[in-house]
This record gives structure tokens, sequence and C-alpha cells, in this order.
């Protein structure tokens, strides 16, 4: 399916490898012009090496920064102007919070974790808005998880914080709506991942069990019974990115093997 994204600027954060990477695999073998940061300058380059030799599409470019710094934020998107031009299409994805239950974080967790989730998605979001408006066209995709829905244990900085970015999500789909934009919010859930393995070394610490065990273990209650790709992940925000997804605003739509049970 033509999604008719060729030429369009995409920012994609935390995208040296996981579900950043994936997004931005997919979108820029959709011909987007893709800007990819993280916090680490040498991941950040073999990731765009990658990426241009994977796809072709040498209008990819890397840059280093840390999500939590205002400052780096700034400079990360007025880079990306200066190597794509305008951005049309903002993929928010952020590292992992620290995991842990009530009783194991501190006051400095949860800071960190708010700058980490919220603080960011709300910088870059008013960081890409001005020209979209201006442009009258523009895509904010907020990539969340499914403990919006359905918490985890001990996943607890991810599960209140990430609420707080489905609500900026949400807003911002009312606000800016009329102008041409829309945002939309993707709540993934078990993806194979780096951070799929650092969960079930979680659990394994907690509870004797094996990693492999707690691994497949997170599988019992997905219907598909497997992991989901971060390719599936990344068609579905090039889905949301393109035109043909116009109508799709203020949405939190899951992709999880049918993980969650609720029926809305």
């Amino acid at each position: 399916m033509e999604l008719g994204l060729k030429g369009k600027g995409a920012v994609v954060t935390a995208a040296s490898k996981g579900i950043g990477f994936g997004v931005a695999r997919v979108l820029a073998s959709e011909g987007c012009k893709v800007i990819i940061s993280s916090r680490d300058p040498n991941s950040i380059q073999q990731a765009t090496e990658k990426i241009v030799d994977q796809t072709g599409n040498r209008e990819v470019y890397g840059i280093s920064a840390n999500l939590t710094i205002k400052d780096d934020i700034e400079r990360l998107l007025e880079s990306a102007r200066q190597k794509i031009g305008r951005i049309d299409i903002l993929a928010y994805n952020t590292g992992p919070p620290k995991p842990g239950t009530f009783a194991d974080l501190s006051d400095e967790d949860w800071e960190d974790g708010v700058k980490l989730l919220l603080l960011s998605a709300t910088r870059l979001a008013k960081g890409v808005l001005p020209e979209m408006v201006q442009n009258h066209w523009g895509r904010l995709i907020f990539i969340t998880s499914t403990t919006l829905r359905q918490p985890i244990g001990n996943l607890l900085l991810s599960d209140t914080a990430r609420l707080s970015v489905a609500g900026l999500s949400k807003s911002l789909a009312t606000e800016y709506g009329p102008k041409g934009i829309t945002s939309n919010g993707i709540m993934q859930g078990h993806i194979l991942t780096d951070r799929q393995r650092e969960i079930a070394l979680d659990v394994s610490r907690r509870t004797g069990a094996k990693v492999e065990d707690a691994m497949k273990r997170a599988l019992v209650e997905v219907p598909i019974g497997r992991y989901g790709t971060v390719e599936e992940v990344g068609y579905l925000t090039a889905f949301l990115a393109s035109d043909l997804a116009g109508y799709i605003n203020g949405a939190m739509i899951p992709i999880d093997g049918g993980m969650i049970r609720s029926t809305f």
C-alpha cells in the first residue's frame, strides 16, 4: 500500500535500538527524511548507518540528545530542521523508566521518570507544533505502553507517568485537530526488545525464576502467543503518519496480540 510519505520529515526519538529503531527503519523505507536520536553518540551513528544500508534511504541522520535535558531537545529540533527542513511527523519514543514496585522507588526515581516520560513529550510537542500549525499538517504519535489500560505490578513508574502522556496526546488532538494536526498514541504490548529481557531479569531477581521462564510466562496472557516485532509497531506508526489515517485523532491504539482484555 502506498502511504504517500515520501519526502515527509520525521523525528523519531530513542531510536538507536528497539522500538524506536524499528519505527525509524519503516519510515525510512517509506521515503521519509528521518532524524533519529539517542543519548549515546556512538549508538546513534551505528543505527543511522544500519538504517541507510537496510533501506537505501540516504536521508537518515542521527543526532545525540538526552530527552531529560531541555537544551538537548531544543538542539535536536534545531539540528533536525537544518538537515531535513520542516518536521511533519513526531514519533515520540523514550527509553524505559526504572522498573520496581511502589516500595522500591525513591523520590529521585519519580522525578527522573516524570522528566523522561512527560516533560520530554511536552517539550518535543511544543517544539514542533508551531511549524505544523503554519503548514496546516502534522502528525504527533506518542508510543506508550499497554500499562495505560492494564498496569504491570513491577513497572509502577511506567504505569503512572505514561497515563499523563495519554492525557497530553488527547488534549493536543482536541486543540490542534482543527489546525490540520492529528495526535494519537500507540499502546504496545510485549514487543521483543532488550526491555523485555530487562523485565524478565527483574522478575528473576525477585522470584528466583529463570529469565527464559519469565519471558515465556509473559506470553501466557497473549492470545497470539508470541512477542510482537519492532517493525509491526513501525507499520502502525507509518499508517498513523499518513493521510490514509487522517480521520484518526485522539486515539490510543493497542498493538498487543490481544493481551488487553477490556472491551473499551
